[in-house]
């Protein structure tokens, strides 16, 4: 098995496992050309990945962007609802996507104290982006939360029209409509002003049932620009954002669950006062967003440039939820008794009449409304032998949360606030990144890249917890970061030798600091990163492979369990490591075949995992206090030794078809390694069909849209949690939970052009 094993990675290799990221290179170059992708000084690596508008919105009807990216080397994607259309997440090297950078035109997407993007509050976003680079490891500077283990770049606005020559308007239109009520509506319009404006415009509706029960979801979405655009200066004003209501799919289910019914979905389950199962209707999480960036391009000279921006983000919203059966005890609330019951304190709550209660069914609404602003300054250098950036930049985010809560049984509490708590985080960086072209002819470059970053981050949060494990927090935090990265590349008639090394910092995010308990007071975390590859082009293939050895300290890793909200909890650990080996290509042997995929095969450790667990009793089941147990060198959980991207494309006059296929190996729920809580190993394949037709294509374009998701059905979990205990007979108990991904679906549309 090994020799075969050893064989078909030789192969592989020497085949040139392709990626469909990497033939923007020589495919798409044109329309790369067209857009403002160069702003950032970069090393000439391969171990990043860029892809136009046009290839993203190929098979797109309606799922979140992190389902576009599929094809990217080393990711792993799920959803809530199952379909991609709810709540939506992914990780690059087994790195979750609150710790991957993501930016829009250079502004910090990721939410400042969460460090995640919420895509559901951002539906079709791929519909507004002319390009997106994700660039895995640490990658270049930016702004904003440290990559940890890939960055997201977006660029909305072009650097100039992308409309054909002689043309001054563009519309497009839009309708997708799926299994599950899955439907989106989306109209885009393109439109060029005298005196060098252009005016672009969208609007995007996607509404689904989802998978699960009762995991609907109903977005809206929004981008507008108006933009100034001469060869020397560009001014352009950009807004975009959306809301969201979905009802929740956040709990999982057990394997039981599964074999019983797939599409089961516990959230909001009570039972009612006659005795039966019910769900509670207003489930909901509800929330809007809106982005407002004013950017400045101006050429100084042939070789300098500036570059500004000011940005303004507002969010605000809230969920409400239904906790059956809850205690009294686990919210701060005043008007409740403590009564001694068979040598045990007890909380209970006291009616008028003095009649004592522990239980009842809450309904809670948990309130947000933050405020994120700030401006970039950035100054260009480009000649022949050298690139410059050097940048500044300050960041300030304001939130406040707070929460009310009805008891729904008794009716006693009535509507009272629970917890409020307010944040305040300052996040300024000061960066110089350059490449040096020690040798540069026409088809042999040898370049240095050196990259300096200072990074302040100030945070204060302070009030009134909503959660258990720290019920009163004042948390102060000021942290100072130094992030250097170098790097060389060589190249030489289609042939590319790289090695660059990074050193990336990151502060813990307001989710660690809130639920972190007193074992597991969280600290910053430090990554060592070393990416060395060789890559080879010709007028036909392209292949390419990346050896990544990522050394971490008090890297905050997932432990398996979610918060009731379904946030990822995470706690340090002192020394671990994420290597691996990325095999990409393309082969295009004709004009109406081309053939990409990546492989990537890896190994992350936990070198001497320690957890603290709830230990109870083995013969009265009453808890006890929490046991410190030593698990040693683990495999980091949701870390998959295995990714596969394959996609096969056929395009043949107005036809065009993608065949995709992933595969995942068998990812742990926790770090302790237990088989009985692992996500098993899955493949899943998509067909997207596409047809352009041959009429009145002189005065606009009809294209027919089909897409089978999961064409094999295959009955698959791509994301879960485990929650262990221990008994005092040594004997351990695992409860894991899982999230079903759709079967077989069908989609369908039309999209018209003119």
């Amino acid at each position: 098995m090994r020799k075969h094993f050893f064989f078909l990675l030789a192969a592989f290799s020497s085949a040139g496992i392709l990626s469909a990221q990497e033939d923007t290179l020589t495919i798409i170059g044109r329309d790369i050309q067209e857009i403002e992708v160069t702003a950032r000084v970069e090393q000439p690596t391969d171990n990043h990945s860029t892809l136009s508008g046009d290839q993203l919105n190929k098979t797109n009807t309606g799922q979140n962007l992190p389902f576009l990216l599929s094809n990217t080397p080393s990711l792993v994607v799920t959803s809530d609802d199952g379909l991609g259309i709810g709540y939506t997440y992914f990780r690059i090297r087994g790195t979750d996507h609150s710790r991957i950078n993501m930016t829009v035109n250079d502004v910090p997407l990721n939410d400042s104290e969460s460090q995640t993007v919420f895509w559901v509050n951002m539906t079709d976003m791929a519909s507004s982006l002319n390009s997106l680079n994700v660039q895995r490891g640490v990658g270049t500077s930016t702004n904003g939360s440290a990559a940890f283990g890939a960055s997201l770049n977006m660029q909305t606005l072009p650097e100039r029209s992308t409309l054909p020559e002689g043309r001054k308007a563009h519309v497009e239109l839009r309708f997708n409509g799926g299994m599950y009520n899955t439907f989106r509506e989306m109209a885009k319009a393109e439109v060029m002003l005298p005196n060098h404006f252009r005016v672009e415009a969208r609007l995007s509706k996607v509404n689904s049932d989802g998978y699960l029960y009762r995991a609907s979801s109903d977005l809206f979405s929004y981008h507008g620009s108006i933009g100034y655009y001469t060869p020397k200066t560009t001014v352009a004003l950009s807004a975009f954002g959306g809301s969201e209501k979905t009802y929740m799919a956040w709990d999982g289910v057990t394997r039981e669950d599964l074999i019983r019914d797939r599409r089961y979905n516990p959230a909001g389950e009570y039972t009612d006062k006659n005795g039966n199962t019910a769900y509670y209707p207003n489930q909901n999480d509800n929330y809007k967003q809106q982005h407002y960036q004013l950017m400045i391009q101006q050429r100084i000279s042939q070789t300098w440039k500036f570059r500004g921006t000011l940005h303004y983000t507002h969010g605000g919203g809230f969920y409400e939820q239904m906790k059956a059966n809850k205690k009294y005890a686990a919210y701060n609330l005043d008007n409740y008794s403590e009564v001694n019951a068979k040598g045990k304190t007890v909380r209970y709550y006291q009616d008028e009449d003095g009649n004592l209660y522990e239980r009842t069914d809450f309904i809670r609404q948990k309130h947000l409304d933050n405020h994120f602003y700030g401006g970039i300054f950035s100054f260009d250098y480009r000649s022949e032998p050298a690139d410059l950036t050097i940048s500044a930049a300050g960041n300030h985010y304001i939130g406040n949360h707070w929460g009310y809560l009805h008891d729904d049984r008794y009716g006693f509490i009535g509507e009272e606030e629970f917890y409020r708590n307010h944040s305040d985080k300052a996040d300024a960086n000061l960066f110089a990144k350059a490449n040096w072209r020690i040798i540069n002819q026409a088809r042999r470059q040898l370049t240095l890249y050196g990259d300096l970053q200072y990074r302040f981050v100030h945070y204060h949060l302070k009030g009134i917890n909503d959660e258990d494990a720290l019920p009163y927090m004042n948390i102060l935090r000021n942290y100072h970061f130094f992030n250097p990265k170098a790097g060389i590349t060589y190249q030489d008639n289609g042939h590319q030798v790289y090695f660059n090394f990074a050193i990336a910092n990151r502060e813990p995010s307001r989710s660690n600091f809130k639920e972190s308990g007193d074992h597991n007071v969280p600290l910053p975390e430090r990554l060592y990163d070393y990416e060395l590859g060789y890559s080879w082009s010709s007028e036909k293939l392209h292949a390419g492979i990346n050896l990544y050895y990522m050394d971490y300290k008090n890297q905050l890793v997932l432990t398996g369990q979610y918060s009731e909200t379904g946030a990822y909890l995470t706690k340090n650990v002192g020394k671990s490591y994420r290597m691996g080996i990325e095999l990409t290509g393309t082969y295009r042997p004709t004009e109406w075949f081309s053939w990409n995929a990546a492989i990537t095969i890896a190994r992350s450790r936990i070198l001497d995992y320690t957890d603290w667990v709830t230990t109870y009793d083995a013969d009265t089941y009453a808890e006890l206090d929490q046991t410190e147990i030593h698990f040693g060198d683990v495999q980091t959980a949701f870390s998959p030794t295995v990714t596969f991207a394959n996609t096969f494309t056929f395009r043949y006059a107005g036809f065009h078809a993608d065949i995709q296929t992933t595969a995942v190996s068998k990812q742990y729920l926790d770090n302790t390694m237990s088989e009985e809580a692992v996500l098993k190993p899955y493949t899943v394949t998509n067909l997207t069909l596409q047809y352009t037709l041959p009429v009145l294509q002189r005065w606009c374009s009809i294209s027919l849209i089909g897409q089978v998701n999961n064409l094999f059905n295959t009955a698959y979990e791509s994301n879960g949690g485990n929650w262990m205990c221990v008994y005092t007979d040594g004997s351990r108990y695992y409860s894991p939970w899982y999230y079903a991904q759709a079967g077989t679906n069908v989609h369908a549309g039309i999209a018209v052009t003119f």
